[in-house]
Order: C-alpha cells, then structure tokens, then sequence
C-alpha cells in the first residue's frame, strides 16, 4: 500500500487536495468544484491502473465471514472498521476499470441533473430560493435597511451599546425579510460602521457585531440555507431510516418506526424560527453586556430625530402592555375553555378503530427484538395481544361502513361539541383589534370615535359568530354575516393604519412586517409549502420596493395599495366560496364571487406589472434580475459540480468508506460530535454551499439513520454551517465587510471582532444541544 494508507483512503486525499486547491487558484467556485472532480477522477484512474492504489476489502468467501452471516450479523454492518481482524483481499480501486467507471459515472450524472435540477420532485423547492434571493435584493434595493438603522438607533441608541444592540435588531427583521448575508453585511457596514465610528465604539465590537448580525439570514427563516438543506435531508432521512431498519433486520422503515419516515421544509422553517431568535438574542446580550464591561467603548448616543406624538407613561403602560396582554389572555382563555376553536365538522363513513395495534406484528425474530428495544414491550405486548383479540373475533382488519342512524348521532355529537366561536374569526379580529388598540396609544390626543367604531365591529363580528354561524353554516353564508361588521371593523382599521403611519418606527417597520407575517406565516401555519410563499414573498417585495419609489417621487402610489388590497379580497372569496365553475351545478352566489374573484385577481396582477414597470423605469429592476440570476446560476453550478464530485467519490468506493468508518461507533452521540467537528473545521476553507452539496450528502445516511430528531440535527448543522461566514481566512462576512469598511479599520479588527461571536455560536449549539426543545417545540405545537 502507498505510504501505509488504504487505495481508498488515498483516493479520499486526492480529492480533498484538488478541490482545496482548486478553490485557492481563484478559479469561480461552481466551476472548480466541478474540475476539482474531473481532474481527481483521471489522477485516481491512472495510479489505480499503475497498480499503485490497491483496496483491502473483506474477504467475503473466509470461514470467519460466513461465522458471522451465521450469528445473524447483518451483511451491511460488517466492515474492516467493525471487524479489523477478519481476513482481506487485494482489490483495485476500479474492479472493472476506469473506463466502466466513467461509464458509470455519465449515466449516473444524466440521471441526478434530471432528478435533481431538471425535472425531479425537488426542482418545486429548488425555485423558492430564485425568488427568496429576488425578494431579499429587491427589498435591499428599496433601502429598507437605511431606514431600519436609523431608526432603530434612535430607539436603542441612548442605552449602553444601543448602536450595537439596535445592529443585532436590524440583522435579525432583515434576515426574515431578506436572508441575503453580502447585501446585509455590506448595507449595514456602509451605513453603521462609521456612524458607530465617530461614537467612539471599539472597532473589533462593531465590526463583529455587523458580521455576526448579517448572517442571521443563513437561520432565521427564510432561509436559502435551510432551503438547500431541506431538498437534500428529506430524501437523506428517508434513506438512513431505510438503512437502520434493514440493519435492524426489518424490511422497511414503516414498520419498524411506525411511522413515516418525512422531513419537510416546512418543518425545518418552524424548527428553525425559535433558534434564530435565540441567537440574535445571544448576539444582543454580549452587545450589552460589552458596553457594561467597558463603557468608553460602547457608550450611549443620542440620535436626533422624533418617533411620534408623546406619550405618558400611564398611557404607554395602558395601551402598549395591558390592552394587548388582555386581550391576548381573554382569546387564550377563551380558547381553553372551549369557547374558541374549529367548527369544522368531518364525520367519516366508517367506525372508528379504536383497538388497532400500533406495530405490525408479523415480523422476524431480528425485527422484533429491534421493535421492542425501540417502542419498549409494553407497547409491543398490547400490540399482540390486539391483533390476537381481532383474529379471534375474525376481524380481519377491514374497515366498517357506519348506519345511517351511528352516522347521524356521530354528526350530532360532532356539532353539539363544536365551538361557539371558529378559530379563524378569533384569530382576524384579534388582529384588527391590536391594531386599533396600539393605535390608540400611538395618537392618544385623537378622536377615539372610528377606534371605538371599530372595536364595535369586531364584537359585533364575534356576537354574530356566536348566533348565527354554526359548524354547518356555507363559506358563502359565513361571509355575508361577517361582511357588515368586517366592514365596520374596516374602517377602524383604515383610520388606525393613518395614525400609525404618523409614528416614524410603525411607519419604516410595519410595512415588510407584514411582508415577512405573509410568508413565513403561510408556510409555518401549514397553509403552503415555501415556493408559492417565495413567490408571494418576491411580489410583495416588488409592490413594496415600487410603493416606497413612487412616494418619494410623489406618484401614483395609491394604485399599488389598491391592488394589494384586490389581493387580499382575491385570497378573502377564494377561501370562502368554491370558485370551481365547471361543476354541474354552480349556485348564484358562486359565480357572484368568482366574477369578484376574476375582477380582483387582474387588478392585483395589473398592479405587480405597474410595480415592476416603475422599478424598470427607476433603473431597479434590471439590476435585480441580474443579481438574482448570478445567485441563482451560481447555486444551480454548484449544485450540478458538486453531483460530479460525489460520484468521483462513489465509483472509487470513498463515499461507503466513510460512512463504514462512521457507523463503525456505537454511539451515535458521537458520530453526531464528530460530523460537526468536521463541518466547522471545513468551514474555515470551504463556503456553506459546498459543504452542503459535498459533505451531507456523504455523511447524511449516517447521522439521520439514527434515534436523533431529524430536524434538531438540521438546524445544528444550518447554525454550524453559518459560522463558515465568520471564521478566517475565507469568511465570506468578513471579505464583504472588509470591502465597504473605512481605512482605519483594520482586517485584525475585524478578524478580532468576530472571535466572540464564533464563541457565542458554538455556545448556541452547545445550549440547543443542551436543550432541543428550543428546536422541536414549535414544529410539534404547529403539527
């Protein structure tokens, strides 16, 4: 063997070596990944065909092989990791050679670019991360972040390192706006750095804290990083999932889990919101805590400007805290009594099953020791004792139709347990009514007639609710009752919008709010997965971006408040009347509303297209698309490059290699700490996309092929992976901040600066390590 080492694992060098180098030619990174495979594969193919690289497999025909076969070991368990001492055989790295292997590999290569960037099932998610970077450089490009800053610095700045704490704020609403971490980390260093500057604030503190504070998009959803991740885990869960029943000896996953084996975006997005916050709360709290510890470096300023009509403390207390927090606790209380809650009302044809067993009892003796090692024996005892039970009653597992009487008492049961109020009208008027409330605390010196107005509206909405809607009651129905006090509430509304508008921190806040409620609020309810929600996102960033031009050139903005309010009317008749008009029969009240529904739906399009006209003729537009096809390009390149160097690895037999070399610990705790390990050392020379596209791939069927929460282990890579930004040399942040920071600073201030908070996020992973909840309450409340 070639200095001691094993063909494969010097196969594995030579790739790491070309890649490495590579990327330190300069060369783009999509393409030198790509190269980085070619060219590893035709060193590897001629040492191999010299008889240089020799492989010591298992020799698969030895006494001591069939002796473990015999003991029941399972074929796939058995490596020279595992079992050092059972005998080996001199293989080449290529059995059938370089040239079948190439062969192989193209084929291989036609079939992932079709599955995988063309035409297979993830190309649907792959597009949310085309308009999720469209939607970050469009709202960059409308200055949302100048206005944040200064705002935000008004607000934190006299306090001992507001500047910096109000940096941590700004990072966090822009990665749930944006997620875009060059355009963040170069806004805020152009905008912040030197007002931070002349305030006398250490260098490394504000160069640390506008690096870490733009990377927050890589984790606060939506996430580009949790997007790419989540179209390769899925399928990574599902295969590691496979793998460990099999070597439990089960035939499926199904079976031995009990349940499907699934991971959807959606679920990295919820898993990922807590986390993310938590994190820029780690962030904010050394900024202050800095300025306590050295005050000269961190001290407080104090920004001109005025926030809005002042307000007493007694007034602020009243309609900033305790209206809202009643409020709040009267729907929770209500909705814990039973008061608020789902009227939908679905009672099925058939009898419930309540004694059906939750394992499958008809497996092998292997299958079963694993099942009762996982679900424990009670759980496995009531599962036999079930199936025994409905074998011997002859059921045979077939499901019963009901009566017409059982299915009329179990509709009766059905409604007489619905609640008074549905949890959608709760949850509209709620909202309407906390925009009336902080209105009124905004403007405390107005007349408080259309607030009350509008408060009526939502009571009468509720009353309305109460009497005359019931579980049976028609969308069509539904709405016509609510339409009056929905009107009145309205009203209300629209005069709380105005007075809010007054306040300078609702006026630069509330409009991408709403924006980022829109989309992560779809995909975290459940209501859409994260591609119509990007598109959402990119439309409504367009709109915004066109708004805020045309108000500053003194327009015709108003058309663009009308046609997002044609959106919501669109989305409002959709939602309650069935708009299908090929039915046979469609009532009159339905083709009243699709007509409405055509009307608002053309408008709020005629809008999108007036947006992006204004943008077009603003010289916007174009340099948007083509930011966003660079970024896009450069994802899809390396998406394609990375598959040709995983198949480099694959045909020489370095991807199964590691994976044996992983699976060969017996606690998987430990492969869990050494994945990560890895991730965050290769994080100092590779960016999170190749790591993604090349690491996980490799590791993926080990680490999700265990007892671990498939979407814990996500969010703690995505978090890991996000310290690729900070860490030297080849930081992206760092690069970026270097670029717009003023001479004075130093790369060892920055450099400096970002040390801390590479310490605060390992410290975050320690503390979700510590603590998973933090992860998985939010997709278990939400599921």
């Amino acid at each position: 063997m070639l200095f001691g080492l094993d063909g494969v694992e010097i196969g594995l060098v030579i790739v790491f070596l070309t890649l490495f180098a590579g990327i330190m030619t300069g060369f783009p990174v999509a393409f030198a990944i790509g190269g980085a495979g070619a060219i590893s594969f035709a060193i590897i193919a001629a040492l191999d065909s010299a008889g240089l690289l020799i492989h010591e497999a298992i020799d698969s025909g030895s006494a001591e092989y069939a002796a473990l076969l015999a003991e029941g070991v399972i074929r796939e368990s058995i490596s020279v990791f595992r079992y050092p001492e059972l005998p080996r055989v001199e293989v080449a790295l290529f059995p059938g050679g370089w040239e079948q292997a190439m062969e192989r590999n193209l084929s291989f290569m036609v079939n992932r670019m079709n599955e995988r960037v063309i035409a297979g099932q993830s190309i649907e998610t792959l597009l949310a991360v085309l308009m999720f970077v469209m939607m970050g450089i469009v709202l960059e490009r409308s200055k949302i972040a100048e206005d944040l800053l200064t705002t935000m610095a008004r607000v934190f700045g006299p306090l001992p390192g507001g500047l910096a704490v109000s940096i941590v704020i700004v990072g966090a609403f822009l990665a749930a706006s944006t997620g875009i971490v060059g355009a963040t980390v170069v806004t805020m260093g152009l905008l912040a750095l030197p007002t931070m500057l002349r305030n006398n604030y250490s260098p490394e503190l504000a160069t640390g804290v506008i690096a870490a504070s733009g990377t927050l998009g890589q984790i606060i959803p939506p996430s580009i990083v949790i997007v790419l991740l989540g179209t390769l885990v899925g399928d990574l869960y599902a295969t590691g999932q496979e793998t460990r029943a099999q070597l439990a000896g089960c035939t499926d996953a199904l079976t031995y889990l009990a349940k499907p084996a699934v991971l959807s975006v959606g679920t990295l997005f919820q898993a990922a919101l807590l986390p993310g916050l938590f994190l820029a709360l780690l962030y904010g709290l050394y900024a202050f805590g800095f300025a306590l510890w050295k005050p000269a470096s961190a001290p407080p300023v104090q920004i001109s400007g005025s926030a809005g009509e002042p307000v007493t403390r007694n007034e602020a207390l009243t309609w900033y805290l305790a209206a809202p927090v009643a409020l709040i606790l009267a729907v929770v209380l209500g909705a814990g009594g039973g008061v608020i809650g789902s009227q939908a009302i679905s009672v099925s044809d058939y009898a419930e099953r309540e004694d059906t067993a939750m394992l499958r009892t008809s497996v092998s003796e292997q299958c079963q020791a694993a099942m009762i090692d996982l679900h424990g024996q009670e759980m496995w005892d009531a599962s036999v004792a079930q199936r025994a039970a409905m074998a011997a009653a002859g059921d045979t597992g077939e499901v019963v139709l009901l009566t017409e009487d059982e299915r009329t008492a179990a509709l009766e049961r059905a409604l007489s347990d619905a609640a008074p109020i549905g949890s959608g009208v709760a949850t509209i008027f709620t909202m309407l009514a906390l925009l009336l409330i902080l209105a009124r605390g905004v403007s405390p010196s107005s007349n408080p007639a259309p607030l009350i107005a509008g408060g009526v509206g939502v009571v009468l909405a509720l009353i309305c609710d109460m009497l005359f809607i019931g579980p049976l009651t028609g969308n069509g129905a539904t709405f016509l009752i609510l339409a009056i006090p929905f009107f009145i509430a309205l009203y209300g509304a629209r005069v709380a919008m105005m007075r809010l508008s007054q306040n300078e921190l609702l006026r630069v806040v509330f409009p991408p709010l709403v924006l980022i409620v829109a989309v992560l609020g779809s995909i975290l309810g459940g209501i859409t997965n994260p591609t119509p929600a990007a598109a959402l996102g990119a439309a409504g960033a367009i709109m915004l971006a066109a708004y805020r031009k045309l108000k500053e050139e003194n327009g015709k903005s108003k058309i663009i408040i009308w046609a997002s309010f044609a959106l919501i009317i669109m989305i409002l008749f959709g939602v309650n009347f069935d708009l299908r008009i090929t039915r046979e029969v469609v009532p009159v009240q339905d083709w009243i509303a699709y007509f409405i529904a055509q009307i608002a739906y053309h408008f709020a399009f005629f809008g999108l297209l007036f947006s992006a006209w204004v943008l077009f003729r603003t010289n916007i537009l174009s340099p948007v698309v083509r930011e966003t096809a660079k970024v896009t390009s450069m994802v899809f390149t390396i998406l394609i490059g990375s598959q040709l160097l995983n198949l480099v690895l694959i045909s020489f037999g370095g991807e199964h290699h590691i994976q044996q070399y992983l699976r060969s610990f017996d606690n998987e705790i430990v492969v869990f700490f050494v994945v990560m390990a890895i991730l965050f050392i290769l994080g100092f020379v590779l960016d999170f996309l190749e790591i993604i596209y090349i690491v996980i791939p490799i590791v993926g069927p080990v680490i999700y092929g265990g007892t671990l929460d498939p979407a814990w282990v996500t969010i703690m890579i995505a978090i890991n992976l996000q310290t690729s930004f900070l860490t030297p040399p080849f930081g992206f942040a760092l690069f970026y901040l270097r670029g717009v920071a003023p001479s004075s600073v130093t790369t060892g201030h920055i450099y400096r600066g970002v040390i801390p908070f590479v310490g605060i996020q390992v410290l975050c992973l320690v503390l979700l390590y510590m603590f998973p909840g933090i992860v998985t309450i939010l997709p278990r409340l939400l599921g």
